[in-house]
């Protein structure tokens, strides 16, 4: 007879990789049911976009054929509840489990294209994903997402008027472009841009949300700081590029986040435009701005390093016609993202295991 007891007992046995506890302990494993050898139940993981998915359902099955009974017939069924590290969620971006910031020291490394591509690929995992462009001088999003001739709705939630998201491929998007005419040059000074921003974050009705990706402007400046003053940020996302130029820019922005009075974990380094692959010669790899500045930094930070994202013609054409890279049949493109998008959920998991909860940055005015 196959009991619950033993099977609780087996499981109890399996451990969650990241978070380095059993399944039993993090209470991970629900509705266990025994119908002779039959033996089912549900492991809720702490992201639809676990990368070790497949291996934990692998460790189960093993568990309960060794441990209990070599004949048991074993279904698992698995989903997950993303998880928050949240202190308040009385304050700003009440219905945001995560806030992922994407940040670059320096323009032109692909930053946004980076943030487009990760906020629709962890949505094709299952997660629940907005996108806000916080590039409030050079909003790309609206083109990247093909909305460049679209204007968001309002709605009224409690006597206040509210900006609606647009919703473009599995994901809620909104940009500062999206509310001024892009013939027109944004020229603002620092405070201007800082308490545009604050009203557009507090302005847009985005509802519950596993994750919101914050498309940062490049460099390190007020945008930057109000924003960490403003929402509760889990973690920060470097983007750099492998020359030498780039990646001593993104180390500035890595020592901004790490100084003491911000003290915002970094999620990891991307590298963008890593290698050239030709269409026609899928396999090959051309180096072409040097090899590795971006996972050397990441060793030297002793970060992780989210993986290489490399130069192919569809990710720069599905920037410009508004249909991302992760959207389309390109695979070399979409692995990389789709890559990109489980290592990030997953070190969000591990960072709200580890870490103290994400509180709204305070800092004193000098």
């Amino acid at each position: 007879m196959i009991t619950k007891e033993a099977v609780i007992d087996a499981l109890s046995q399996v451990q969650e990789p990241d978070l380095g506890k059993d399944l039993v302990t993090l209470n991970m494993v629900k509705d266990i049911e025994i119908d002779g050898k039959n033996v089912s139940f549900t492991v809720i993981l702490t992201t639809p976009a676990c990368p070790l998915k497949e291996m934990i359902e692998k460790a189960c099955v093993n568990a309960i054929r060794l441990l209990v009974d070599k004949e048991a017939i074993v279904k698992v069924h698995m989903t997950a509840n993303v998880n928050s590290n949240r202190k308040d969620n009385k304050s700003t971006l009440a219905g945001v489990k995560n806030i992922i910031m994407v940040a670059s020291g320096k323009g032109g490394v692909g930053k946004s294209t980076v943030a487009v591509n990760l906020a629709i690929g962890l949505a094709q995992e299952g997660a629940s994903v907005g996108l806000l462009d916080a590039d409030i001088y050079g909003p790309s999003i609206p083109i990247m997402l093909g909305m460049r001739d679209e204007r968001p709705k309002m709605t009224e939630i409690n006597g206040k008027g509210m900006i609606v998201p647009l919703e473009r491929y599995g994901i809620k998007a909104m940009s500062i472009g999206l509310l001024i005419d892009e013939k027109q040059a944004v020229i603002w000074r620092g405070p201007m841009a800082s308490s545009a921003l604050k009203q557009f974050i507090s302005d847009v009705y985005w509802q519950e949300l596993d994750y919101l990706v914050i498309d940062l402007p490049p460099g390190t400046g007020d945008v930057h700081l109000t924003l960490v003053q403003t929402v509760p940020v889990t973690g920060v996302l470097i983007v750099s590029t492998p020359q030498a130029v780039a990646a001593a820019d993104a180390r500035k922005a890595i020592m901004m986040f790490k100084q003491p009075q911000i003290n915002v974990p970094i999620l990891g380094i991307v590298e963008n435009m890593a290698y050239f692959t030709p269409q026609e010669l899928p396999d090959n790899k051309y180096y072409i701005f040097g090899k590795g500045g971006a996972r050397q930094m990441a060793e030297q930070f002793d970060l992780p390093f989210l993986g290489e994202i490399p130069i192919v013609q569809s990710i720069r054409e599905g920037g410009d016609k508004g249909v991302p890279a992760v959207v389309d049949d390109e695979p070399v493109a979409k692995e990389a993202f789709i890559t990109l998008a489980r290592k990030t959920a997953q070190n969000i998991a591990i960072r709200n295991a580890n870490l103290e909860p994400t509180k709204v940055v305070q800092m004193m005015e000098g």
